[in-house]
């Protein structure tokens, strides 16, 4: 059996304002926010505002709805921040690489030649992820 979802995860806390994040883009089921630990500039995740833990458990069409904000983001940030490409990540449970227990979707504009950073592994100035936040929301509208 999957344990239950914890309403207290760190992003349930930024879906209801307890929290501060730098947000790109929202709508009335998804909200979409730069990593404050990076892999690349401009990493950004989108995470569902329904209680959903991963994959296993999201109702298909918020999953979907996921999807289609992710494919935003991907274009978007592919423009605002002169990628080559694009990297897609989502982990379910432990064993999967899942380390916060909300659905959420990795969105890593990639440059050719230029490795991602480990994950987790530095904090982004608070001041570098205003500038990129408010570089991909301008290239959000622009879509």
């Amino acid at each position: 059996m999957m344990p239950a979802y914890d309403p207290n995860n760190i992003f349930a806390k930024i879906l209801r304002g307890e929290l501060p994040c730098h947000k790109v883009y929202e709508d009335d089921r998804a909200i979409a926010f730069l990593d404050i630990m990076p892999r690349a500039p401009g990493h950004t995740l989108v995470v569902p505002k329904c209680a959903a833990r991963n994959l296993f458990d999201v109702d298909p069409d918020e999953l979907a709805h996921a999807a289609k904000v992710a494919q935003k983001i991907a274009k978007a940030s592919k423009a605002a921040f002169g990628a080559d490409g694009v990297t897609i990540q989502q982990f379910n449970e432990s064993a999967g690489g899942q380390v916060v227990f909300h659905l959420h979707i990795h969105v890593i504009p990639r440059k050719e030649g230029v490795a991602m950073k480990p994950p987790a592994s530095e904090k982004e100035k608070p001041e570098t992820l205003a500038a990129n936040a408010q570089l991909l929301a301008a290239a959000l509208k622009g879509a």
